[in-house]
């Protein structure tokens, strides 16, 4: 039985999926209603949005919220991690025990929030708020440490579930999630471990992020229609609406899933990177990167484009990013360009989450045969010459799915997710 690929390197299997998405709690809510078509995008409830351009949002609502407790954007990704990777153990068979690898975990970079700021400025008067008075205010107050210190998820995270070694944190922009993947996955063909606990997070729905991405011009503005707000592909696209949520992957050798008698729900086939140092936040436009990173990824599953049987999209929505994506896809794929849809017309744009989240409802159109549509597609776009799977789900045979996921700054990774071999 083979357990190794074209370059004699381990095959790494998915044995284990979690998601916490705007649209549910758990992996069944989320794919029902993903294939249904339905949209988790709602009025932002959490903070006051008076004078703010947008004011809708993907959020998750945590239970504890529901009992009255504030929390930051660090506290939340810890929880929505914690409850994908539960999830993911849980379906593994390795839930309770320590995990047998390390810990690779995808989140946003921290910083202090509003909440923190008007505490310390509290805790400063009645001096001026001046650099000084604000940091002498921090000193014996552990807890914002803990809260702002980007190491900390990892570490509790790590210790919760006792992956071995120090748990590696990355965050690279709207790749972050499939780059913790990335890192796994190689782990495991380097011989390094025989599993690894991949987890992409995001909690960033806050309001400075607000701010800055609407500085950015990159937001819908469709507030009055908070559901048809997210238009991948449409005509009448206008910007991304901010979401977030986890998901987690099981990774393991797929000789030491067999040897276990795990389920196997998939393999992580290939993966590839590239970067274009283009501009902070915009990728180059004549998508070189996005290209190479695509076919980069393809070689390295030993496959060529003709073996993809679907895309799943980056599709964030913006006129740049979708015109571009298009371009990138005929490049690779020329005039047989396979099915392609964006998830985040349902579910928003998870930022750091958003490629593990892709990369989970890759295997699961995989295991289903079924592509998930891409919602709100009312007027196509004559400039945009793919199948985006309009508005309803479809049957159709999956064998090999590519995920994309491109990043601000030109940082892109894409996966190609496959059934398991024979």
């Amino acid at each position: 039985m083979k357990h190794v690929d074209s370059r004699g390197r381990p095959i790494v299997a998915v044995t284990g999926i979690g998601l916490v998405t705007p649209l549910g709690f758990g992996v069944a809510a989320n794919w029902a209603a993903l294939l249904a078509g339905t949209s988790g995008i709602r009025r932002i409830t959490r903070f006051p949005t008076d004078h703010l351009r947008t004011t809708i949002a993907g959020t998750v609502d945590l239970p504890e919220e529901a009992e009255g407790q504030v929390l930051t954007a660090t506290p939340r990704v810890a929880r929505m991690a914690a409850m994908a990777a539960e999830e993911a153990l849980s379906e593994a068979g390795l839930g309770g025990g320590a995990f047998p690898g390390p810990l690779m975990l995808g989140m946003p970079p921290v910083e202090l929030e509003w909440p923190h700021r008007f505490e310390l400025a509290r805790r400063a008067a009645p001096e001026p708020a001046t650099y000084k008075a604000l940091t002498l205010a921090a000193t014996g107050w552990p807890e914002l440490y803990e809260t702002a210190a980007f190491q900390t998820v990892g570490e509790t995270l790590a210790a919760r579930f006792g992956t071995r070694g120090s748990p590696v944190a990355v965050t690279t922009a709207c790749a972050t999630g499939a780059s913790a993947i990335q890192l796994g996955v190689e782990a495991i063909q380097r011989g390094e471990t025989e599993a690894a606990l991949a987890i992409g997070a995001d909690g960033t729905v806050q309001p400075e992020a607000l701010i800055r991405f609407s500085l950015l011009s990159a937001l819908s503005t469709r507030n009055d229609d908070p559901t048809g707000a997210s238009r991948p592909f449409e005509k009448n696209r206008g910007g991304f609406v901010m979401s977030e949520g986890a998901a987690c992957l099981v990774l393991e050798s797929l000789a030491h899933a067999r040897a276990r008698g795990a389920r196997i729900l998939g393999v992580v086939r290939g993966a590839g990177e590239k970067s274009d140092s283009f501009h902070r936040t915009r990728s180059n436009p004549n998508g070189s990167a996005v290209i190479q990173a695509m076919r980069n990824a393809i070689e390295d599953a030993g496959l060529v484009p003709g073996d993809i049987s679907y895309v799943n999209a980056h599709g964030t929505g913006t006129p740049e990013n979708d015109k571009m994506e298009n371009l990138a896809m005929r490049a690779v794929f020329g005039e047989d360009a396979p099915p392609i849809s964006s998830n985040k017309s349902m579910i928003g744009h998870t930022l750091s989450a958003s490629g593990a989240i892709e990369a989970a409802f890759s295997l699961l159109a995989i295991r289903d045969q079924m592509l998930p549509p891409t919602i709100n597609h009312v007027e196509p776009d004559p400039a945009i010459t793919l199948d985006v799977v309009p508005n309803t789900c479809r049957a159709a045979k999956v064998e090999h799915v590519l995920s994309n996921s491109f990043g601000f700054g030109g940082q892109n990774v894409c996966l190609v997710l496959s059934g398991e071999p024979s």
